[in-house]
């Protein structure tokens, strides 16, 4: 079953995603396209639990359909998972925290109503933290507030950042229930459905990479939204936040993919694989054997630490787990930079033509790092 899905990410990667990405990429556009095709394949909504009409897929199984994706075009594989982390997050990963019985069966009552939206719907969530500040890093309570009103929640701030912005059909915003003190502890996780009075969404979006993920600006103004709109019970996110460090690794595997995608093309670069180039005669000169050689153990120690990590998900894992999570992204974050360099300075100039995927994948790497 998980080999079959990830089976099902690379072929949709090879034969529909990676034609697309480079005019996605030049347009600076939503790859709506793309995400049509996850939908159709299943993958839209792989990780929700099949009491509610999904595949049921757990954490480490999208992790590697996530690097799959992002082996053919980061943009879409950043993006979606917005999404895909969202059907995780308000998932079975919660049952473990310390949640009273109250929070538990209001848990379950507002993952049908998100569920069924995805399932029969194909509705595709967005995912918001930045502000501009450091509350994206739980060091800060967001400024971005819910005041609880009659039968739901009045939002109002700013997101930047806010990746899939005009392709979401709703979008999850982390904000800090008002109270006459804003604290971290008071986080919410509600959704907004992009229809929404009050709700725009703003700014040019023209960066130097992760272009087809369009992160623009949210505005909220007196946005309300009943009380089902709720992604998790009040107190929920905080208590996950401190307790399941992996939820926020889900980013790191769009970057697995960007390397190995690198790596991929230098090697059959040099081959003379690629149509579009007849391969480098110098490739067996010692320079270009140790540079690839060099890749291939940069990848091989994301790899590592990558598989290792996201096997260890759960509540309150110990310190050494919680550490190799952190090292797992840090190491995966930097060295697909350090490949992408790598698979340039080998390659040699020709390879950074717009022809290539090579210098897209460089400049989605950046974008991590």
């Amino acid at each position: 079953m998980q080999k079959g899905i990830i089976n099902i990410a690379g072929k949709i990667g090879r034969e529909k995603i990676a034609p697309r990405a480079a005019e996605i990429d030049r347009e600076a556009r939503n790859p709506l396209e793309n995400y049509d095709d996850l939908r159709k394949s299943g993958i839209h909504s792989m990780c929700v639990p099949e009491r509610f009409g999904g595949l049921g897929h757990d954490y480490a199984t999208y992790m590697m359909v996530s690097s799959e994706l992002g082996r053919h075009c980061g943009a879409t594989a950043l993006s979606f998972n917005m999404h895909a982390s969202t059907t995780l997050w308000i998932g079975d990963m919660l049952d473990g925290l310390d949640l009273s019985q109250e929070q538990k069966e209001e848990m379950e009552s507002l993952r049908a109503v998100h569920y069924k939206r995805i399932v029969n719907d194909g509705a595709l969530y967005a995912q918001t933290f930045s502000e501009g500040n450091l509350a994206a890093a739980g060091k800060a309570p967001f400024g971005t507030t819910a005041k609880k009103v009659d039968g739901g929640w009045l939002l109002n701030g700013r997101k930047i950042f806010a990746s899939l912005s005009g392709a979401a059909t709703h979008y999850g915003i982390l904000c800090t229930e008002e109270k006459p003190e804003l604290r971290s502890l008071d986080t919410m996780y509600i959704a907004v459905p992009t229809n929404s009075s009050g709700f725009s969404i703003s700014g040019e979006w023209d960066p130097l990479g992760m272009r087809g993920t369009v992160s623009r600006n949210l505005i909220m103004k007196d946005v309300f939204v009943p009380d089902s709109e709720q992604l998790m019970p009040r107190g929920t996110y905080h208590l996950a936040a401190r307790n399941i460090p992996h939820m926020f690794l889900t980013l790191s595997a769009t970057y697995v993919g960007i390397a190995q995608g690198a790596y991929d093309f230098t090697v059959q670069y040099l081959r003379g694989e690629n149509p579009e180039a007849p391969g480098s005669k110098s490739r067996q000169h010692p320079a270009k054997q140790y540079t690839v050689a060099e890749m291939f153990i940069k990848l091989e120690q994301i790899r590592a630490l990558f598989m290792r990590s996201i096997h260890e998900i759960k509540v309150n894992p110990e310190k050494s787990a919680r550490q190799r999570a952190y090292a797992s992204q840090f190491t995966t974050m930097e060295g697909a930079v350090d490949i992408c360099r790598l698979a340039i300075r080998t390659c040699g100039g020709r390879s950074m033509l717009k022809t290539f995927p090579l210098e897209r994948m460089y400049r989605d790497a950046r974008c991590g790092s």
